[in-house]
């Protein structure tokens, strides 16, 4: 996303303001709207995943972090339903809001340094049997994807394990092939969210998906 596309803003308790630039809206700390979808499942026998994707080395935040399967802001206009758009647009994944579970809303105000991201973030799940391999992320955001149960995923949020080791591909972008690796993962290697927003997630994930 660009730092000039517009999104809306609000106040504290969600009151529209107008719209201001992505660049503006982190920097003086204006709420806004994003969408996080987190994608489970599994391709044969194994229990089911969750799918993280390893952010890019030129991102400007949390380059190299492990993250939410698919995330992004919503534009000026948009309903929280177009947020679908970013499972095409990250992982080319086609689906409908009507495919996804709604989980619940969460405020999350991060400020580190310049940068104020104040979000009401709307949380999502969607199921989908993928290999990892056969999911066309977005390269040039991405570097990689993993998929620890979600179990592992829980425990290692919650501080019940100090590590998981998870199985992912990597993208080499010097022969533009996927190559498939293990990585021993901590909570501090994964994007940081609010005890709220996993409290919210992990309510539903407790339950059996789908």
């Amino acid at each position: 996303m660009s730092e000039h596309e517009l999104l809306d803003i609000y106040d504290r308790s969600m009151n529209w303001l107008g719209t201001e630039t992505r660049e503006k809206v982190h920097r003086e700390g204006y709420w806004h709207q994003t969408f996080h979808c987190w994608v489970y499942g599994s391709s044969g026998d194994e229990e089911d995943g969750l799918l993280l994707q390893l952010r890019h080395q030129d991102k400007d935040t949390f380059p190299g972090y492990l993250d939410i399967s698919c995330a992004g802001h919503l534009l000026a206009g948009e309903k929280i339903e177009d947020g679908v758009r970013e499972l095409a647009e990250e992982l080319g994944v086609t689906a409908e809001v009507q495919d996804l579970e709604y989980c619940g809303q969460v405020r999350q105000d991060y400020v580190d340094g310049k940068l104020k991201d104040r979000e009401m973030t709307h949380i999502y799940i969607y199921e989908c049997g993928r290999r990892l391999e056969e999911y066309d992320f977005q390269k040039s955001e991405i570097s990689g994807l993993f998929r620890p149960t979600i179990q592992e995923f829980m425990e290692l949020i919650s501080g019940r394990r100090d590590s998981v080791v998870m199985k992912g591909v990597l993208y080499d972008e010097t022969t533009g092939e996927l190559r498939s690796v293990s990585r021993r993962v901590s909570a501090a290697d994964i994007t940081p969210q609010t005890p709220e927003y996993y409290e919210v997630l992990f309510q539903r994930l407790a339950k059996d998906p789908g």
